[in-house]
């Protein structure tokens, strides 16, 4: 059974920065693409970044674009995510999810949380002065 935890989360202030970790075990990495998603309270769940099974390919939403970025190391069974510039409005639980390694993470996939099948427990970030 693929089980996911995040770790890295906090409050940090307007401007700052956090990075997120997403450990795997019960399989290999290698094998999966991955999904940042995050839910803010009051709000539904929307997906924040994809990395796909090599890490060749990302995307992000566009309320992230150039501020957040993912990253992968297989070797460790780690994701990261990068997140600069937190504002306001990025306050949320952060959560990561294991799907396919057909995921291509494209304009087209890996942007919704339908596309994956293993989730984590979920991290909070809180942006506030």
């Amino acid at each position: 059974q693929l089980q996911l935890v995040e770790f890295g989360g906090g409050w940090v202030q307007p401007g700052g920065s956090l990075r997120l970790s997403c450990v795997i075990s019960g399989s290999t990495l290698a094998g999966y693409a991955i999904g940042w998603f995050r839910q803010a309270p009051g709000k539904g769940r929307e997906g924040v970044s994809c990395i796909s099974r090599t890490g060749a390919s990302t995307t992000y939403a566009d309320f992230v674009k150039g501020r957040f970025t993912a990253s992968r190391d297989n070797a460790k069974n780690t994701v990261y995510l990068q997140l600069n510039s937190l504002k306001p409005e990025d306050t949320a639980i952060y959560y990561c999810a294991a799907g396919s390694s057909r995921i291509g993470c494209t304009a087209y996939e890996g942007n919704y949380d339908w596309e994956y099948d293993y989730w984590g427990q979920g991290v909070q970030v809180t942006v506030s002065s």
